[in-house]
């Protein structure tokens, strides 16, 4: 099925007003999703909202968000609501302390955290076994997916996946956002991983339990940090079993899995993105067979807004379902 191209809206000029209108001015679909919580082998959660669910053998997608997200970012709601308007169900998955509630351990979620992923796939074949699962991943939600994809291969559980915005070189993308106006955005998303680790020590002495706040205390306060490489040295790696920034980013990067992968892929980016300069792209011999990369020359980060002003056009809400529906009219075994 094709998807009208994309052509982004004359109103918003550039890839900052693209990147920025979806978390700032858009109006969100009126939606009301039950959320089931997932309890993980180390005893801490994630937490799944559920959209359109009623059906137990309707196709279902997961949609994992991006970076200091949540099931509740824009992106995430507008495809839920798109989803439901072609009888599909969806989950929003919420990584490790992004649904409104710290975590329980002083770990979180990090760009290469497939393994909560699979937890959430496995859960989801158990309990919608009749269903066709298919994945979607936004910027960090989208290099995790990818990266399950190419360690999986063709165990992934998945019937298709699709990724937008992808940081798939962590160490080039963590430089390319402290760079110009984009260090605008580093502030803000370091200032948000300093709240989360700050709210993860709340918990922690309310409920007293003084063993996991010393952990995070050794580790140093989160003032002060600037960069990304910063936070990532001090908080990321020590706590998810990586030797420094470099070592998490070399391992977590998703382009160094993408040939792996073994499902019908779509991956989205805007060569514009604020995020993610072209150095991080990669080139068509590192892609699997089934792999469709659409690389757009506009539409900045998770943004690709077209249409009126007074009647916008998310062009990823439409483009994602028809993909997805389109492998799942395609005949097995191609």
């Amino acid at each position: 099925m094709n998807s009208a191209p994309f052509r982004p809206a004359r109103w918003l000029p550039g890839p900052h007003l693209q990147t920025l209108w979806g978390s700032l001015w858009r109006r969100l679909p009126p939606i009301t999703r039950p959320r089931e919580r997932l309890w993980l082998e180390d005893g801490d959660f994630l937490d799944l909202d559920w959209y359109h669910a009623e059906d137990p053998r309707a196709p279902l997608v997961l949609i994992a968000h991006g970076l200091t997200g949540s099931s509740g970012s824009h992106y995430v709601l507008g495809l839920q609501f798109a989803l439901a308007a072609r009888g599909w169900a969806s989950v929003g998955l919420n990584w490790r302390g992004c649904s409104g509630e710290p975590n329980r351990l002083p770990r979180g979620y990090h760009s290469g955290v497939s393994e909560d992923l699979a937890a959430v796939v496995r859960h989801l074949q158990a309990s919608r076994p009749h269903a066709p699962l298919y994945a979607v991943g936004f910027s960090l939600g989208g290099n995790v997916l990818l990266k399950y994809l190419g360690e999986r291969g063709a165990d992934s559980g998945l019937t298709a996946a699709a990724a937008v915005s992808v940081p798939f070189r962590l160490d080039l993308c963590a430089d390319r956002i402290g760079l110009g106006f984009s260090r605008i955005y580093q502030r803000h998303f370091i200032r948000e991983l300093a709240r989360y680790v700050r709210d993860k020590q709340a918990l922690f002495d309310r409920e007293r339990h003084p063993e996991q706040h010393e952990i995070l205390a050794r580790l140093g306060p989160p003032e002060g940090l600037k960069t990304f490489w910063d936070f990532d040295d001090r908080y990321t790696a020590p706590l998810h079993g990586f030797r420094d920034a470099r070592d998490y980013y070399r391992q977590a990067s998703s382009r160094y899995y993408l040939g792996g992968i073994r499902i019908p892929t779509l991956l989205i980016q805007a060569e514009d993105d604020p995020f993610i300069g072209t150095d991080a792209l990669p080139a068509r011999a590192e892609l699997a067979p089934d792999t469709l990369f659409e690389r757009l020359p506009h539409g900045g980060h998770v943004g690709f807004v077209g249409g009126a002003f007074r009647d916008p056009d998310y062009y990823l809400e439409r483009r994602i379902p028809d993909w997805l529906v389109s492998q799942r009219a395609a005949p097995s075994g191609r």
